[in-house]
C-alpha cells in the first residue's frame, strides 16, 4: 500500500519491511528491541509535512481527543516506534 503522499511511500516500505522482520525474527522470540525507530522517525516527519501542505494537521489534532489518542501535533514525535494500526 502506498503512503498518503506519494513522497513518503519509499519510507512507508522501508518501514513496513523493517516491522516485519523485526515482528517475526525478534517480537515473536521475546526480543523488544527498538530496531526500526530511526526509520519511523524519517516516515513520521515525511507523513507530518504532507498533513501540514494539505492543511489536516488541526484537524487531525482537534480529532484526537475524541477519538482518544495520546499522542498529539507536539508530543506525537516522542513515540517509540512502534507500528500501531
Amino acid at each position: 500500500m502506498d503512503s498518503l503522499g506519494s513522497e513518503c511511500t519509499p519510507l512507508k516500505h522501508q518501514y513496513d519491511a523493517c516491522f516485519t522482520k523485526w515482528y517475526s525474527e525478534k517480537f515473536l522470540n521475546g526480543e523488544r528491541s527498538n530496531d526500526c525507530a530511526e526509520v519511523f522517525k524519517k516516515y513520521q516527519q515525511c507523513i507530518k509535512k504532507v498533513l501540514a501542505e494539505r492543511g489536516l494537521t488541526k484537524m487531525i489534532d482537534d480529532a484526537r481527543p475524541t477519538i482518544g489518542s495520546v499522542f498529539t501535533g507536539t508530543d506525537a514525535g516522542n513515540n517509540d516506534g512502534a507500528k500501531r494500526n
